[in-house]
């Protein structure tokens, strides 16, 4: 099953921005971008350290923090990952995008509870956020299979219950490999900007 993170695909920087609608001084812009450049230079290390540097001097700048939890991510360092994101959420309760990160941490875990219910919040934050629809389908395939499976184990004669789960199981049985989606434009508040 593909759930669509915000990852690569355009200059991260430039997603951050999009994504938290803030305009990005030049600075800021330079730093997300070089740390994106190191990263996808292979240069991990680099660019955490960067990025540390960064969130030294500006402990809140969501841009950075969320671009440090996607690195993570990346790198399999999921638990670092998913303390930054619920830490994002806590500061910045409006943005709907690090929920949508969230569900695909817990998702990849097989949590599809905690997923389902991070999108459903992801939705209700930006019912226009097309990849939480995705994912969120994705999830209660998921979640069918699981029932379907469960039912089956209870009742091995069912006739219907092979047949649904076989098809639950085509539908989810493409690459569980996390796809980057696209900056969905939306205004955010004004109160994201400021902090």
């Amino acid at each position: 099953m593909q759930f669509r993170i915000l990852a690569a695909g355009l200059p991260l920087w430039l997603l951050l921005c999009a994504v938290f609608a803030m305009p990005a001084s030049a600075a800021i812009a330079d730093e997300l971008s070089e740390v994106t450049r190191l990263h996808h230079a292979g240069q991990t290390a680099a660019a955490l350290e960067r990025a540390e540097r960064t969130l030294a001097a500006q402990p809140k700048d969501a841009q950075m923090r969320f671009l440090k939890s996607v690195i993570l991510a990346d790198i399999g360092r999921t638990a670092e990952a998913q303390a930054i994101l619920q830490q994002l959420v806590q500061d910045y309760p409006e943005l709907a995008e690090p929920h949508n990160n969230l569900a695909a941490i817990h998702a990849a875990a097989g949590d599809y509870g905690k997923s389902r219910a991070e999108l459903e919040e992801t939705i209700r934050l930006n019912p226009a956020y097309a990849p939480a629809h995705e994912n969120l389908g994705d999830v209660h395939a998921l979640l069918a299979a699981q029932s379907y499976a469960r039912a089956l184990r209870l009742e091995p004669g069912s006739a219907s219950l092979p047949k649904k789960l076989a098809l639950v199981r085509q539908l989810t049985a493409v690459s569980s490999e996390p796809r980057a989606a696209p900056p969905q434009p939306a205004a955010r508040p004004a109160s994201a900007a400021r902090r």
